[in-house]
């Protein structure tokens, strides 16, 4: 890359490790899932990557909890501005627990609140512990990445 091309960053898909660590990062996730109505539902939320799949902790009375029961097809997003890393997928939503209290959804939680929160994670997630809430994990049908400025090979 030449000097003059250097604000384009590093440009093209992430690799495994670059997805992890980017996906460890405290950033808001956008799942969209369709309604009751069949219309689009777009929520901002918390997300845990395995390396395999996201996972997400609704609430119990969150509408998209339900929403991904009633139809598992959905997708998830997680960008940033500057370098403009993101990933998106297209995912089957797998219901691992209903609305429950003490479920495995717990540890889940508790390493989101510290992710998202740092030192405060626990502040906030302990005094709603005995809110009962979904567990769900969502599997990749398709996954694309993309960093840099610079449009994809495809575009051009």
């Amino acid at each position: 890359m030449s000097e003059d091309e250097s604000w384009r960053g590093k440009v093209g898909k992430l690799d495994e490790d670059a997805v992890a660590a980017f996906l460890a990062e405290p950033r808001i996730a956008r799942l969209a899932c369709l309604d009751d109505q069949g219309w689009p539902y777009v929520v901002p939320c918390w997300q845990e990557w395995d390396g395999e799949a996201f996972w997400v902790v609704p609430r119990e009375k969150a509408a998209w909890g339900r929403y991904l029961e009633a139809e598992p097809r959905c997708a998830i997003t997680v960008d940033e501005e500057g370098a403009q890393r993101k990933v998106v997928a297209q995912c089957r939503a797998e219901l691992v627990e209903r609305p429950n209290v003490g479920g495995q959804w717990v540890p889940v939680a508790e390493r989101m609140s510290t992710r998202y929160l740092g030192e405060n994670g626990p502040k906030y997630l302990e005094p709603t512990l005995d809110k009962p809430r979904w567990l769900y994990r969502l599997v990749p049908v398709t996954f694309q990445t993309w960093q840099g400025q610079d449009w994809a090979r495809r575009y051009k």
